[in-house]
């Protein structure tokens, strides 16, 4: 099993008994609203939205290189050798 599939078990271990440890209704103060919720509710809405925002935030980009356009981007590597003589000259020096 892989360090990140364990530490994901551990999370979510950790996260269901901290959760389920924190039932009772409290007194929750959001800007201008007050409102009475169960912890247990708002841990798991905090640990979902968490989640999601993470994913979002972690999953890879395309990458786009310098020079080109959105609409144009090469990532193949198939545009022929722009380069110059002198360009090359200066490069293998």
């Amino acid at each position: 099993m892989r360090i990140k599939t364990i530490i994901a078990i551990l999370v979510a271990v950790l996260l269901t008994v901290v959760i389920m440890q924190n039932r009772g209704r409290v007194l929750f103060s959001v800007l201008f609203f007050d409102f009475y919720a169960s912890k247990l509710i708002m841990l798991l809405i905090v640990a979902i939205v968490g989640f999601v925002l993470g994913w979002l935030v972690g999953r890879p980009k395309k990458a786009i290189r310098l020079g080109e356009t959105m609409g144009h981007s090469n990532l193949d590597g198939d545009e022929p050798d722009t380069l110059s003589d002198e360009d090359r000259d200066y490069i293998s020096k």
